[in-house]
């Protein structure tokens, strides 16, 4: 099945946006991607819609920006980056399927680029596992499962600027739009 780029429906939760000087770095974003996936009490209160993906805004560490996120069957982000932010994402039920660029694609100034072979890499992540990523990490996120719902914690920091979103056709990545906090919020 294809992913979809649905949007997401947004549930309610407390936005905090505290300034940090340094910021948690990315394992620590990692770490707290974790210990919230790990938190059932949590994770069952995210509403779930088998139309389109939910969300639940959290107060991540150290002014950090972070989701709770209802995957239904199927539904992805498509190709994305995250405008300059690190991050974090942990599973807390079901697994989402990464790809993502072994590249740093530069972020101003193009519409459409050539990818040069062998920088595409993929990852299943499934629950209680998760990963961190870099300022410069291009990738699509999906629920690849026909059936089951996936739920996942994420984190950024410093709180998304903006979210490139690029297609994709073989080795040609195409930048389509950009999306600013007021988009998603």
């Amino acid at each position: 099945m294809s992913p979809s780029t649905h949007s997401p429906t947004p549930a309610t939760a407390p936005v905090s946006r505290s300034a940090s000087s340094s910021g948690p770095s990315q394992a620590e974003l990692l770490d707290f991607a974790r210990r919230t996936a790990a938190d059932d009490t949590l994770v069952a209160s995210l509403p779930l819609d088998p139309q389109g993906r939910t969300w639940i805004r959290l107060d991540g560490p150290g002014g950090s920006e972070a989701w709770l996120i209802g995957w239904p069957p199927g539904t992805g982000t498509g190709w994305h980056d995250h405008g300059g932010s690190h991050g974090a994402f942990a599973t807390a039920a079901g697994t989402l399927k990464e790809d993502s660029l072994a590249a740093r694609l530069p972020t101003e100034g193009w519409k459409t680029l050539e990818l040069a072979e062998d920088l595409d890499r993929s990852r299943s992540v499934a629950a209680g596992t998760g990963r961190a990523f870099g300022p410069h990490h291009v990738h699509e996120v999906r629920n690849e499962s026909t059936t089951e719902h996936t739920i996942s914690v994420h984190a950024y920091y410093p709180p998304l600027p903006l979210i490139r979103r690029y297609s994709r056709t073989g080795a040609v990545l195409r930048l389509e739009r950009v999306e600013h906090p007021g988009d998603w919020q």
